[in-house]
């Protein structure tokens, strides 16, 4: 008999995915897959060497709970130099992954019924983590024609007096989106006001391209800051995704609580890991590393912004970050009953894998990756193009 927690429980769509995608691959299928949500380019040596001189070193034993003393105090310098944000090493925390850093501070904060703004289009892990905590997502739809910005109106709309959280996620995934500085300011204004917890998700922060600019919402005072869980991760600014290791700061006595919680999960994050993450933090290469991966971002995300705004009944925005892009396709999903069946019909037809936006609460959108070879983008949507094309 399972319990009640998991017997709703969704499997992740992206990572289904992959293991589909991966499976036709090794069948020998000449498979395009756009669902990836992981850099394709591969860490940088000398963050696998530290790992190894770790290694090496016996460095293979429990560490703190929270993580490496010589970790915490990088992070601590970085967040103050980066994000305007002074937190000393004690108020972070060491995690396995961004994704377990956001599950610890949904356990350490929902009672049963506490309902969480959940912004959409949204990550697929946040909604399940909610549920699994005994929160209720409420779901705040944001627009296209307004660049899938979140407004302080929308918000001030749904809350609740059993509102206790927000959840943030800019730059944003799946749509790319980089939130208004305005806006959040605002958003964290009222937040404050009606004592409502921000949890703040910023692991594409390197990731952003042209004039855009990303800010912590914990930046905008000591108020706001003492009511803020900021996560983030080494997974896409160092192509880490595997290492798993993230980290969230927040005000000591919250830290205190995610540190023992995650004793009791996991006991820690990988020790060799975290000297890795180390290294990704302090290396002189690492700034040229990450302006390398953006700029090679950027440029492919012209060539698949471009390429979809001429399919004809597509319609496209441009994401000012990450390497994503979330384009509506529902002028023709809906003859297929759903994007669902359209994303299987079309890997099935056209064998292109991408992720059908429902998952992400936006029905008739697929999400896009863009970190595949410019020659790899420009073949997947000539596939998609003939699909289109026999359909009409």
């Amino acid at each position: 008999m399972l319990s009640k927690r998991v017997e709703s429980l969704k499997p992740s769509p992206t990572i289904a995915l992959s293991a589909k995608l991966r499976e036709l691959k090794e069948k020998g299928v000449d498979v395009i897959g756009f669902g990836a949500g992981e850099p394709d380019i591969d860490t940088p040596p000398f963050i696998k060497e530290a790992c190894i001189k770790a290694l090496k070193e016996g460095k293979t034993k429990y560490p703190p709970a929270g993580g490496i003393p010589e970790l915490r105090e990088a992070l601590s310098h970085k967040l103050k130099e980066e994000n305007s944000l002074h937190y000393s090493p004690s108020e972070i925390v060491v995690t396995v992954g961004a994704k377990l850093a956001i599950f610890l501070v949904l356990q350490a904060v929902l009672n049963e019924g506490d309902e969480v703004l959940l912004p959409a289009p949204y990550w697929v892990t946040y909604e399940e983590q909610i549920r699994l905590s005994g929160g209720v997502p409420v779901i705040i739809h944001t627009k296209m024609e307004e660049g899938f910005t979140l407004r302080h109106e929308d918000v001030k709309e749904r809350i609740t007096r059993r509102t206790k959280l927000i959840i943030i996620n800019s730059p944003n995934n799946p749509t790319g989106a980089v939130y208004d500085q305005n806006e959040l300011r605002k958003i964290a204004d009222l937040c404050r006001k009606e004592g409502i917890m921000i949890l703040s998700d910023e692991c594409y922060e390197n990731l952003i391209f042209d004039e855009t600019t990303h800010t912590s919402i914990a930046s905008f005072g000591e108020d706001v800051r003492e009511i803020t869980f900021t996560v983030n991760s080494f997974s896409k600014t160092f192509s880490m995704t595997g290492w798993r290791v993230g980290y969230v700061a927040c005000p000591e006595p919250l830290a205190k609580v995610l540190a023992s919680l995650n004793s009791q999960y996991v006991s820690n994050t990988p020790t060799f890991a975290q000297y890795g993450a180390l290294t990704a933090l302090t290396h002189p290469e690492s700034k040229a590393f990450i302006e390398e991966m953006r700029e090679t971002y950027r440029r492919r995300r012209e060539i698949i912004s471009e390429g979809l705004s001429l399919l004809p009944g597509v319609k496209t925005f441009k994401p000012g970050a990450t390497f994503f892009i979330f384009p509506d396709f529902s002028h023709y999903t809906t003859a297929f009953g759903g994007d669902v069946k359209f994303s299987e019909k079309l890997l099935e037809k056209a064998l292109v894998g991408t992720v059908p936006g429902s998952a992400f609460g936006a029905e008739g959108f697929l999400r896009m990756s863009f970190a595949l070879k410019e020659e790899t983008i420009e073949k997947g949507i000539e596939r998609i193009a003939l699909f289109l094309k026999e359909l009409r």
